[in-house]
């Protein structure tokens, strides 16, 4: 016999199916994308913001996906790979940029402008996404704890404001505080966390289905529960 309390447990999928490995990948792959991309500040008339604005609200997007289906523990794990992807991707772009040029190659000046090793830049993108996705996804979890299977988008929604503002103001002001400054960084810190937080509401039908097909999918959706 059940307790009320295990009838309103919410419910988890197991990680060990063929869902979550490829949705912490596209998660990885996201991250490494955008950080590349971050590397550059974009103009819009003037609005200001960084090359990772098109792609960076799609992994807070996946990260949802993640905490909602299969928990903060299965989330957790595939954040902190993230956190380990992003470093390794970072220590090998500054290991290419300090190995010699093959003679006729006069791009070393182009490729450490993009992809050189810049330690503010590295240390703001992975401490962001660390704290924002952990408080993303923690965020929702505890929600969920709440409101079970009902008001999704409310802890969709809830979670990204949480982990969005605490991401933004932490990459912006290590990389760019100083650089920026007065009404440009305000600007920048604004700009870029009403855009990301924006374009997941905007995007919220298509996490909707995202969510609502894996869930149908999971055979131990519906029998697995946990607790953080």
């Amino acid at each position: 016999m059940t307790t009320s309390h295990e009838a309103r447990a919410p419910h988890y999928a197991i990680t060990t199916s063929s869902y979550y490995p490829v949705i912490s990948a596209v998660f990885v792959a996201l991250l490494v994308i955008s950080n590349v991309g971050a590397t550059k500040l974009i103009s819009f008339g003037p609005l200001i913001v960084d090359g990772g604005a098109f792609l960076f609200p799609l992994v807070y997007i996946t990260g949802d996906v993640l905490s909602e289906v299969y928990g903060f523990k299965a989330a957790r794990k595939t954040i902190l790979l993230g956190f380990a992807m992003a470093i390794l991707s970072a220590i090998t772009f500054w290991l290419i940029q300090l190995s010699p040029s093959a003679p006729g190659w006069d791009h070393q000046a182009a490729f450490e402008s993009i992809l050189g090793f810049v330690p503010r830049i590295v240390l703001a993108s992975v401490l962001g996404f660390l704290v924002g996705q952990l408080l993303n996804s923690y965020v929702l979890v505890k929600i969920k704890q709440r409101t079970n299977e009902s008001a999704l988008w409310f802890r969709l929604i809830g979670s990204t404001v949480v982990g969005e503002l605490a991401d933004t103001l932490m990459f912006c002001t290590v990389a760019f505080y100083g650089i920026l400054t007065g009404a440009d960084f305000v600007n920048y810190v604004v700009v870029g966390y009403v855009y990301k937080t924006l374009l997941e509401v905007v995007l919220l039908p298509i996490t909707y289905r995202v969510i609502a097909h894996i869930k149908a999918n999971e055979p131990s959706y519906e029998v697995h529960t946990e607790t953080i």
